[in-house]
């Protein structure tokens, strides 16, 4: 789909774009041609990826943003004149307590984040999106979404409500002029996530890649969103999971020794 339209240039938010994946996808949709609007918690982040962006000839606009304030939210979109692409990458795990163990506050924090994130977006841009006349929402989910694994419970389940939320959508809007496309990745090696996971703690997020070959890495997901976002409009990549070659399942993975 091209990134030109009648009213001009089509225009595509990102949430936590200042690193990994959602930094990733802002650099290939500006490539693409799209307006990028720069979202996220940390602007020394977004202006370095702004800065990027800028370096290959296109700009980007920032808008400092909590996903979880649904005010903060709510004044972001009412500042934009047009929204066609949403993307609702921000989220993040926390912990890897098992059940009996893990903080509630982990779970509501990985909760509000990845889906009321993504709830108070959607809500937000949606008149905006419909009035483009060729509306995209994307979540980013992961393969937790569909699969629980040993001290991924309440990540898992923040996953699972993403995936929730992005079929219901999705039959919600049917007939309506916006598309709904869920990304599931598996492993990716981003500079970030594991260490948040495991709060800080370097050695640890190493293990986690430890022996693997090729995991994904940011790139990899941002290919696959701009692919299914620049579909044509009759085309829509409902649900679309990648993981690494040595990624069989959440539990079967491949490492060399």
């Amino acid at each position: 789909m091209s990134a030109e339209s009648a009213d001009g240039q089509r225009t595509a938010l990102i949430t936590g774009a200042g690193s990994g994946i959602g930094a990733a996808t802002a650099r290939r949709m500006a490539a693409e041609g799209y307006r990028v609007v720069l979202t996220g918690r940390r602007l020394e982040r977004l202006e370095s990826v702004a800065k990027q962006i800028a370096s290959h000839g296109d700009t980007a606009e920032i808008r400092l943003l909590d996903v979880t304030d649904q005010a903060a939210v709510s004044a972001v979109a009412d500042e934009l004149d047009r929204c066609d692409v949403l993307i609702n990458n921000a989220g993040g795990a926390i912990g890897t307590e098992s059940v009996a163990h893990a903080a509630a506050g982990d779970w509501r924090a990985m909760y509000e984040t990845n889906v009321l994130g993504a709830l108070h977006m959607t809500q937000a841009l949606l008149p905006k999106l419909t009035a483009s006349g060729d509306g995209t929402v994307v979540v980013v989910s992961s393969t937790a979404a569909f699969t629980v694994y040993e001290g991924g419970g309440g990540y898992s389940a923040a996953k699972h409500g993403e995936h929730v939320l992005a079929a219901t959508l999705r039959l919600e809007l049917c007939g309506e002029p916006v598309r709904v496309i869920e990304i599931a990745p598996g492993m990716v090696h981003t500079e970030e996530f594991s260490l948040n996971r495991y709060r800080g703690d370097a050695g640890k997020a190493a293990e986690v890649y430890a022996g693997i070959a090729g995991p994904l890495v940011a790139e990899d997901v941002a290919d696959a969103i701009a692919w299914a976002v620049t579909r044509p409009s009759h085309v829509n990549v409902d649900f679309l999971v990648l993981r690494p070659r040595a990624q069989a399942a959440q539990h079967k993975v491949h490492r060399q020794s």
